[in-house]
């Protein structure tokens, strides 16, 4: 989901300068090759995926009931699962060794929640519900982690400097709500990756948090933005000291609205966006982009990929601006894209 009136409305009021930012150059990078293009016209807002390696399972932005679409890979329909709790904004998904489905209905652009919320969603359609409170005001949150102890992480989406990590004080409860804690946080700079929502500057698109993953083994997490997916080393399986270290960038282009990602159990990294008849791309052997001994206490920014890793991508680089600087937009780009951006931003 993209980012709803109001705040495009407060860029409105600083003045045009992300034009003049330059943007990063990426090396050369693993291109993702297309598996397959999802034309179910019932799929049309794609924003969480997971894979168990024989079946891909699909979920919308938004809806009035829970539904996970389970899919060949080759993008056909097998079966929907379905339970008849109403969501507000599901924004991503993750799966479980135990076939749990967990979707996480974070999205609050409006910030007007007073929680958010996890359901667990067995394969034969059952439903558990734990609500999640921030310590610190809304947030609006399209990624979510999940660990391999069951502990989910989520982060928030963010124009204006780094997004958030929350996860729960202690063990989930039904229906909850369960106190959040931050415990990291992770600041991207922008890139020259093309693709991303027309109506926003890729200075903004390039930076927002639209979904996160955990590989199967627990060893490499990733997130994304509308354009680059950014891979951590997790050797020990800690998502928050995980993120703490230099991620290895990989470059999605040309997705128009890329708000998901999953890994494969080989490691192939699977990626996809809104839009019926868009498709499902693939980087086979993503995880082995990453360090399995990453340097201690790295920062994100710097690294040029993953040590003899020729196919990666610089990680974060710095155009040269502050942070704060890569996100202004002018009053002109905000105006010309308002009316897409408030027809997505009041979605439930």
């Amino acid at each position: 989901m993209v980012i709803g009136v109001r705040r495009a409305l407060a860029w409105g009021g600083a003045l045009a300068l992300a034009v003049a930012l330059s943007p990063v150059t990426a090396a050369h990078a693993a291109d993702p090759v297309e598996r397959c293009v999802l034309n179910n016209k019932n799929i049309g807002e794609l924003s969480g995926l997971a894979s168990d390696g024989s079946k891909m399972y699909a979920t919308n932005d938004g809806g009035t009931k829970l539904t996970v679409f389970v899919l060949s890979k080759d993008c056909k329909l097998e079966r929907t699962i379905t339970n008849k709790t109403d969501p507000f904004d599901v924004e991503d998904m993750a799966r479980t060794k135990d076939g749990t489905l967990w979707l996480a209905d974070t999205g609050d652009n409006g910030k007007k929640r007073d929680t958010v919320a996890l359901h667990a969603l067995t394969p034969d359609g059952k439903t558990t519900l734990y609500r999640l409170s921030y310590p610190d005001g809304q947030h609006d949150a399209e990624a979510l982690l999940m660990d391999q102890k069951g502990v989910p992480h989520l982060v928030t989406k963010e124009p204006f400097g780094a997004a958030q990590v929350y996860r729960p004080e202690g063990p989930l409860q039904s229906p909850g709500p369960v106190k959040l804690a931050k415990v990291a946080s992770v600041d991207f700079k922008s890139t020259d990756t093309p693709g991303g929502p027309t109506q926003i500057p890729r200075a903004i698109g390039s930076i927002l948090v639209t979904g996160g993953a955990v590989s199967h083994d627990g060893k490499v997490v990733a997130l994304r933005t509308y354009t680059d997916a950014y891979l951590y080393s997790a050797p020990d399986g800690d998502i928050v000291a995980a993120l703490s270290r230099e991620p290895v960038r990989v470059p999605l282009p040309n997705e128009p609205q890329g708000e998901t990602i999953a890994f494969e159990p080989d490691g192939t990294l699977l990626t996809g966006s809104e839009g019926v008849g868009q498709p499902i791309r693939a980087i086979a052997g993503a995880t082995g982009m990453v360090s399995a001994d990453p340097k201690p206490g790295a920062k994100p920014g710097n690294s040029a990929g993953a040590a003899g890793d020729t196919n990666a991508a610089p990680a974060t680089e710095d155009s040269g601006f502050p942070t704060w600087l890569a996100v202004v937009i002018g009053m002109a780009v905000v105006l010309g894209g308002l009316a897409y951006l408030g027809r997505k931003g009041t979605s439930r």
